[in-house]
């Protein structure tokens, strides 16, 4: 097809004139102009990967996407972090002039951050057992019904 080389050639702002100039012609050639454009990806801001296909240029999105989530994710504890212990920006608290006092303070951030971990290590294995409660309470309910039902039956509904 010559005419779509040459319009591919001028780029999108000639697909949007001819399918302009269509709908001033008559409406559905301008319809089909657009669909044709739209359908073929001439007018889209994504660009088609392996033969045409969507799953894996939005697949390649959400794994940006996500990237992008844990690097702020990361920044934003590391800010928390040092401004959470009246920290400066590395992370190390300001010295008050006391050494005493400096390493007191460090020893006991130190044991709030090991029982802060050991605390959310605690929820997370409770969480756990309490799933696997679910699920095996689930599985106990699923043996102990009768097999000779078949599949649930809809009811009519009223």
């Amino acid at each position: 097809m010559v005419l779509v080389d040459k319009l591919d050639e001028l780029g999108k702002p000639a697909w949007i004139a001819l399918a302009v100039l269509g709908f001033i012609a008559w409406w559905p050639v301008g319809l089909a102009v657009l669909a044709f454009s739209i359908g073929s990806g001439r007018m889209g801001c994504w660009h088609r990967q392996n033969g045409g296909r969507w799953e894996n240029h939005m697949g390649r999105w959400q794994s940006k996407m996500e990237r992008m989530q844990e690097k702020m994710d990361r920044m934003r504890s590391k800010m928390d972090g040092a401004r959470g212990a009246g920290s400066n920006w590395w992370g190390t608290p300001p010295s008050s002039g006391n050494r005493a006092f400096d390493d007191y303070r460090t020893e006991t951030l130190q044991r709030l951050e090991e029982e802060q971990r050991e605390f959310k290590e605690f929820l997370e294995r409770l969480r756990f057992a309490k799933d696997r409660a679910e699920f095996d309470q689930f599985m106990n309910e699923r043996s102990n019904r009768p097999r000779d039902e078949g599949p649930p039956q809809p009811q009519p509904q009223a």
